[in-house]
């Protein structure tokens, strides 16, 4: 059988004949075989063995394999057995890719023409004969559009002949209802298979991508991606258009009926999984470098106008870029969140759903789709619908905190609420009362959805792990970015607020880095917007201010001398923790929550490449009268007087001083040591204390603090309730400085966070393509396999 065929071939240094047809007919006729059975009969070592010692018969076994799936495609599969050959050559070929990608000198392979495998098939057809992987995605892509083997059939009899694969319409074939394609087609359990091993073998063609070192030039395409997403494949919308739709058409409920699923075996949901990693792979595409006005949503007019300038090379990112009938919009939104909230739904009616795993593919499908497709984004804002997605992350950002291994996923959840905090209607949806309780570990409240952000946001500042630090500038921006909106914070999220100013403002903390005074600049923009824009409404804000009112005292007059600095310092050695939880008062945790666990020793995580700094990220605009924004140039930007904020650590790099990257060198940590030479001067701290905006608080205080003091003085009060009265029905008119604009930092693409999604996005597929273990103990170079 194959099987033994299969070693004969391994063990033989004779090279085997491409001609040899009894053997290779014994070699792909086994039928008992699953993946999992390839992987356990054709072990590493052999592969590696036969890629040294009998390079001919690994380049023959490659040639074989695809002429195979070639034949399969070119005859349309119509016998079980051509079925069985199509899915042993699948999987053989995801059983190897992998060891030719990490072989530089193999990594070429695929890209050279086999001599007489020209497109006639005669000797004077080799000029123009397709390279090896042209032919293997061509074959790949036919495959998925397969009646009988992927997808049904529309002939009516067994009568008629079966169709031409090669006259198929495949737009009529799309695997399920959704966008561009009405008709959702019968389930059927055997086609989901069939184009899960497929989608496998596409997927391992793409990681060669894994096999390089991440680099700067984001120029470096995939030519695998660059290949099948080109015109050259001619299913690529239907093939784009199955992939969206089977996965947000996805019901992880089962027939929409709670637990269902336990009666059912769910088929769908490994094709689902399949088809969001293929679907995210397709999507890797820098937009930064790419003038595509579709891309930042200027161009007018129907889909697919032919007034619209051409879009990206890639057709799956054009096609992303261009969707924008409503209904597809609210599938596609209506999908994603309904995915999203699948963990949420287990914790208040547990088992009633399946529990999806692939949470970190839909959030890079959504940031792509956010960050391609603009009208997308406006769309999601439109209406409270963002808050379907807004929760289900704030709930994954929170439940994740302590868990080292879930680095990339805090990041790619705090990026995707960046992007969204750009726009205006953002802040304005965050007003919308909270009431879902989904259980958290997080202080009980009665408040709105911008109340949990600054809750959740909170607790990650102050009990998550230290590799979070770098995301602090991000945490805060979004914030910033919302204030001037927020109507009404209640008395638990404006504490929080004031505690972060607290910890942040201690002179340790400000004297041990470069850039930590950032982040109070940031905070006390927060507090200025609230008190201009929004001042009715937010008397539990303005009177946790009062309360508070030391600290801001004490910012006023930070002392600046050479010994206060040094004495500011030697605090920091009795407080080692980098933002104490004392006088955080957290009060009791919702009922049903658990706290947010660390990683099980021993968990493996794969490491990220450093994310650009929040100057980087974002760039500056100011709201006008109107509520248009205009862009700002760079050289205004208010917080940082020393230049450019160093790029933060990336998840694969120790937390110590001694960087593997001398320019990422100064970094964000509680000590002044191990970030590099640097030490703090009067003339530094001179520098940014004289920019603190304290003005505008300064004012209220001076007004207000004498009115609330003489209240309580007159009626003896100690309780909160007079005193909040008191202060809903003040007003500032007239006495606080003139509002100064509205300045928000919205994100903007560049190639560094381009390379980070790369990273990410390759490591979550490494990770969880575990069953069977495609790129496990091969030489990948994109990131680091480490354990916690």
């Amino acid at each position: 059988n194959g099987s033994s065929a299969c070693v004969t071939m391994f063990v033989s240094p004779q090279p085997v004949e491409a001609t040899d047809d009894a053997f290779w007919d014994q070699f792909w006729a086994d039928t008992a075989t699953s993946v999992q059975d390839v992987f356990a009969l054709v072990p590493a070592a052999e592969i590696r063995a036969v890629r040294e010692e009998s390079p001919s018969n690994l380049a023959t076994l490659c040639y074989k394999a695809v002429e195979k799936l070639v034949q399969g495609a070119e005859s349309g599969c119509h016998t079980e057995k051509e079925r069985q050959i199509v899915l042993n050559c699948c999987r053989l070929l995801t059983r190897i890719l992998p060891y030719i990608f990490e072989d530089p000198d193999w990594r070429g392979f695929f890209w050279s023409t086999v001599p007489g495998a020209g497109r006639g098939g005669g000797d004077e057809d080799d000029e123009n004969a397709r390279p090896l992987a042209e032919s293997l995605l061509l074959a790949v892509a036919d495959l998925l559009f397969c009646p009988d083997f992927t997808v049904q059939s529309h002939r009516r009899s067994t009568v008629d002949t079966a169709e031409d694969i090669h006259s198929i319409d495949s737009c009529e074939y799309i695997w399920e209802a959704g966008v561009g394609f009405a008709h959702s087609p019968q389930p059927n359990y055997v086609h989901d298979l069939n184009r899960t091993e497929l989608l496998k073998l596409l997927l391992t063609c793409f990681s060669e991508a894994m096999y390089l070192p991440p680099s700067s030039d984001s120029c470096n395409v995939n030519p695998w991606v660059q290949f099948f997403c080109s015109t050259e494949n001619r299913h690529a919308l239907p093939l784009f258009t199955s992939l969206l739709n089977i996965v947000c058409a996805y019901d992880p409920v089962g027939y929409g009926i709670p637990y269902n699923h336990l009666l059912f075996s769910d088929y769908r949901e490994p094709l689902v999984e399949e088809a969001a990693q293929v679907l995210i792979v397709t999507l890797d595409y820098d937009s930064s470098t790419s003038s595509s006005p579709t891309v930042d949503g200027t161009t007018t007019g129907t889909a697919m106008d032919d007034v619209d300038p051409p879009g990206p090379d890639n057709l799956f990112v054009n096609y992303l870029s261009r969707i924008h009938r409503e209904e597809d919009f609210q599938f596609i939104l209506k999908g994603v969140a309904r995915l999203l909230s699948n963990p949420l739904v287990q914790t208040y009616l547990p088992n009633s759903a399946k529990k999806i795993q692939f949470h970190q593919e839909l959030l890079v499908l959504f940031w792509k789709l956010c960050d391609f497709n603009k009208k997308f984004l406006f769309f999601v804002l439109k209406s409270s619908d963002v808050l379907d997605i807004l929760v289900p992350i704030l709930y994954f950002l929170n439940d994740a905190r302590a868990d080292q291994s879930r680095v990339g996923l805090m990041h790619i959840g705090v990026f995707i609420l960046l992007l969204l905090s750009g726009e205006r209607n953002f802040g304005v949806r965050l007003n919308k009362p909270y009431s879902v309780r989904v259980p958290m570990d997080i202080p009980v409240f009665t408040g709105t959805h911008a109340d949990l952000l600054i809750i959740v946001f909170h607790k990650i500042i102050t009990s998550g792990h230290q590799r979070l630090q770098p995301l602090f500038d991000c945490l805060l921006t979004i914030v910033v970015n919302v204030s001037p909106y927020l109507k009404s914070l209640s008395m638990v999220a404006a504490n929080k607020l004031l505690h972060l100013l607290e910890a942040f403002s201690t002179t340790w903390f400000l004297f041990s880095a470069v850039q930590n005074h950032h982040l109070v600049f940031f905070l006390l923009e927060v507090f200025n917007n609230i008190i201009q824009y929004q001042f009715d409404g937010n008397s539990n804000l303005v009177y946790a201010v009062i309360r508070k009112r030391n600290v801001f005292h004490q910012l006023a007059n930070l002392p600046t001398d050479s010994q206060s600095i040094q004495k500011g310092l030697q605090r920091k050695k009795k407080t080692p923790e980098p933002i104490s939880r004392t006088n955080s008062q957290d009060g009791v945790s919702m009922e049903g929550s658990r706290p947010a666990a660390p990683a099980e020793p021993g968990t493996l995580k794969t490491s990220l490449v450093a994310t650009p700094g929040i100057d980087k990220l974002t760039e500056k605009s100011q709201v006008s009268e109107d509520g248009t924004m205009r862009s700002l140039e760079p050289e205004s930007s208010q917080p940082a007087p020393e230049g450019n904020l160093p790029s933060t650590v990336s998840d694969g790099e120790p937390w110590s001083g001694e960087a593997s990257h001398p320019r990422r060198d100064r970094r964000r940590l509680s000590s002044a040591s191990s970030s590099g030479q640097w030490t703090p001067t009067p003339d530094w701290v001179m520098s940014w204390k004289s920019k603190l905006p304290l003005q505008t608080i300064m004012r209220l205080l001076q007004v207000l603090v004498p009115q609330v003091e003489k209240i309580c003085i007159d009626k003896g009060l100690t309780d909160e309730s007079e005193i909040l009265k008191f202060l809903q029905h003040g007003t500032l008119v007239g006495l606080l400085p003139v509002p100064h604009p509205i300045l928000i930092r919205k994100y903007q693409a560049n190639s560094g966070t381009a390379m980070w999604f790369r990273t990410y996005m390759w490591g979550v597929i490494y990770l969880r393509n575990v069953d069977p273990p495609i790129w496990y103990d091969t030489d990948v170079k994109l990131f680091e396999i480490q354990r916690v």
